[in-house]
């Protein structure tokens, strides 16, 4: 309960986005083409997304149009409802098969990637199980720094080499280290320097072919790891690395400070990848598993 409170509390800003400007707007009025008019535009520029918007929208009026809607009451309860459907079921970020479980981590510079890898490390050896970080973004000192501290903190092994290595390299020699030691879970940090797209995507291209030559089937999970205060920025973001690498699940960080949540629904419509986490704090605890349900509750609660 704890931790559903807390989502509730984080969510304030994209409730009021969403659910409250849509009471704002029909308390007291009756459902009509205007009235729908305007929570497409709530929709929309709620970072829900104009595909999802439509659909939504469209199946609204058929439900007005039969008599089936006639309130607010009914609107929230389809909008709910509607929601819920587009969000599907838990999808955690489970480990399974063979170790070690090889997690490689993509995203932007300053999304949030390395505190949610330290964050990671913390859970998977809290459950029992030996953590190995890899500092394969080596274009930024500060970058292998920050990784060191989450090690020393968690009490997990790292793999690093000197800044300006190749991060392919440093990936290889981390998961073969892993295999020979009996490690559990390896977490691959990266580079993500998007002004650079093109040589950033094929140096992650590489570091995949490196793991997988070291173990055949891994990495077990590419988790992109999206600032849910980016907005619709995000989208472009899934695209970019999904072509590249192929996207399992992703984390979506820093929805405690914005209004912008709507933006997981536009995630998983557009590219139907599970959204595996969410963070909503600093605090090492406060990166959880993503629950479709608790997330419609604190919305529209």
């Amino acid at each position: 309960m704890k931790f559903l409170s807390k989502l509730k509390a984080g969510l304030t800003k994209t409730k009021k986005s969403i659910v409250e400007r849509v009471e704002t707007a029909l308390i007291n009025r009756k459902i009509d083409a205007s009235a729908i008019e305007e929570i497409e535009d709530i929709l929309v520029t709620s970072d829900i997304g104009a595909t999802t918007t439509a659909e939504i929208i469209s199946l609204l009026k058929k439900r007005v149009l039969a008599g089936e809607i006639r309130d607010l009451s009914g609107v929230k309860t389809y909008l709910r409802a509607e929601m819920a459907s587009l969000l599907d079921k838990p999808q955690p970020l489970v480990l399974s098969g063979k170790s070690p479980f090889v997690i490689l981590t993509v995203g932007v510079n300053g999304v949030g990637k390395t505190t949610t890898i330290g964050k990671l490390a913390a859970r998977f050896i809290h459950e029992g199980n030996t953590v190995m970080l890899t500092a394969a973004d080596t274009f930024r000192a500060a970058a292998i720094e920050q990784l060191e501290i989450w090690a020393d903190r968690t009490g997990a092994g790292i793999v690093k080499h000197h800044s300006g290595s190749d991060p392919a390299a440093v990936a290889f020699d981390a998961v073969e280290a892993a295999k020979h030691r009996g490690i559990d879970v390896v977490i691959v940090d990266t580079a993500g320097r998007l002004h650079t797209k093109n040589q950033l995507m094929e140096g992650l291209k590489k570091i995949k072919r490196v793991i997988e030559k070291s173990i055949p089937d891994a990495p077990q999970e590419v988790l992109l790891v999206v600032d849910a205060t980016t907005g619709q920025n995000a989208l472009m973001q899934a695209q970019a690395f999904n072509e590249a690498v192929d996207i399992t699940g992703i984390a979506l960080t820093k929805l405690d400070g914005t209004a912008k949540g709507g933006i997981i629904f536009a995630i998983k419509k557009k590219f139907d990848i599970p959204v595996r986490l969410i963070g909503i704090g600093e605090g090492v605890d406060d990166l959880k598993d993503f629950n479709p349900g608790d997330f419609i509750e604190a919305l529209f609660e």
